[in-house]
């Protein structure tokens, strides 16, 4: 099963929840925070490197900002 993720407007958003539920689609509405919160994510995702980075480091670079 796959999915899409469609950020639009009020009206079109309406629009297409219609249109995917008459197409025998379920449909989930996230809230503005929701989205933002997986875009986030799925950022995190796309840069992964496997690496274990040790909390000192961590709070050393937070520091210097």
């Amino acid at each position: 099963m796959g999915a899409i993720l469609i950020k639009a407007d009020n009206k079109s958003n309406k629009l297409l929840t219609d249109l995917a539920k008459k197409l025998g689609g379920n449909v989930i509405s996230l809230a503005d925070d929701q989205y933002e919160d997986f875009a986030i994510g799925s950022a995190m995702d796309s840069v992964k490197t496997g690496k274990i980075v040790d909390r000192e480091s961590i709070i050393m670079k937070l520091k210097s900002r």
